[in-house]
């Protein structure tokens, strides 16, 4: 039996959890004061996700990066591929709020979108 420690972010509780486990299988969850506590536990040893927040460049905008994030959470072993990947990518002004950037990041099914707006930068050419 293996034992790892989390604390759960399901609510501003942030209980201390016990996973136990045998082998890859979830036998256990200790500590947890609600049922989501076993859930996040769950969910956390199967399948981590993360939400990913960075920012992207823009071309003729009034500034140079505009801030992006995925639509939902992301499995965590895409975080830095993701990140890579937005690092190349440099967006037209203008920008609008939501404005789908990637529709489907690495095939993950999860969109990344702009967290705001970029207007155009005045006397920016086409």
């Amino acid at each position: 039996m293996e034992e790892r420690d989390l604390i759960c972010v399901t609510c501003p509780v942030g209980c201390n959890l016990t996973a136990v486990l045998d082998g890859d299988e979830l036998v256990e969850v200790q500590g947890g004061r609600c049922r989501r506590g076993e859930a996040f536990a769950r969910e956390e040893i199967t399948d981590p996700r993360r939400m990913l927040a960075t920012t992207v460049r823009v071309a003729g905008g009034v500034g140079p990066l505009v801030a992006v994030r995925s639509a939902e959470p992301m499995p965590k072993a895409l975080l830095l591929p993701a990140a890579d990947l937005l690092r190349r990518v440099v967006l037209k002004a203008p920008v609008s709020l939501h404005q789908v950037v990637i529709a489907d990041l690495l095939d993950s099914g999860v969109a990344i979108i702009a967290s705001r707006a970029m207007p155009a930068a005045q006397g920016a050419r086409d």
